[in-house]
């Protein structure tokens, strides 16, 4: 079982970035940088300008969530800052959909999607065999520290069985109250990657290095859990 392991860098301590992301860079497999406008969701966050700030300090794929509402605004300037993933909401690509994927593919980047829990996989039916990456949002967008919503599961299942089917090469990603208490859920059902966050990584312990060695513990022994039951 090949898990990929994103963390969301607006969970970081960003009074220590430097030395947090000298840590990830060894052990990450991408870096999740959350883009929101203050409209689309109540909060703003991190911003191109983050991502061209750390883009020469990491060589690791940087994926960047766009929680806006007009992400053809966005698009090109996190392009130029570094981005490697772009990946607006279902939403809000509805009325243009094709041209905004044709947009992020013409500036060379991996294309996105992400589904708020209740955007059913049909919304993006037309348009799920050009994608690179099917984010599953496991909360309501907008703040960390949310509960799991266990409906979703069913949507993680679903997306598995389309790319089985259909031979889609999409990754199943998860962003969301990824953690100890769930990633055995989350991987039995077909979580490719994980977002990991405040529960899933950064509040684990003070020093970093550490966090991620318990975090990498736990989800082994989710592994090992679902092995045993196989």
């Amino acid at each position: 079982m090949t898990i990929k392991i994103s963390p969301s860098l607006m969970c970081m301590n960003l009074m220590e970035i430097k030395q947090q992301l000298a840590v990830l860079n060894t052990r990450a497999d991408f870096l999740h940088v959350d883009i929101m406008d203050g409209h689309y969701v109540k909060n703003i966050t991190l911003s191109p300008f983050f991502i061209e700030q750390i883009r020469p300090h990491t060589p690791l794929m940087i994926d960047v969530h766009l929680m806006v509402e007009e992400p053809t605004d966005f698009i090109a300037a996190v392009a130029k800052a570094g981005a490697d993933y772009i990946c607006p909401h279902a939403e809000t690509i509805n009325k243009d959909a094709f041209r905004v994927i044709n947009q992020i593919r013409t500036l060379n980047k991996k294309v996105g999607i992400v589904l708020n829990p209740a955007t059913p996989v049909s919304f993006i039916h037309h348009y799920i065999h050009l994608l690179d990456k099917i984010t599953v949002m496991t909360v309501d967008p907008g703040y960390a520290g949310q509960p799991f919503i266990a409906e979703m599961v069913e949507k993680i299942a679903e997306l598995k069985a389309l790319k089985q089917q259909n031979g889609y090469k999409y990754l199943i990603e998860i962003d969301g109250s990824c953690n100890q208490k769930t990633y055995s859920t989350l991987l039995d059902a077909g979580a490719e990657v994980l977002i990991v966050g405040t529960s899933g990584l950064f509040n684990l312990d003070d020093n970093l290095e550490t966090a991620w060695d318990s975090m990498s513990q736990n989800i082994k022994q989710a592994v090992r859990v679902l092995r045993e039951s196989a």
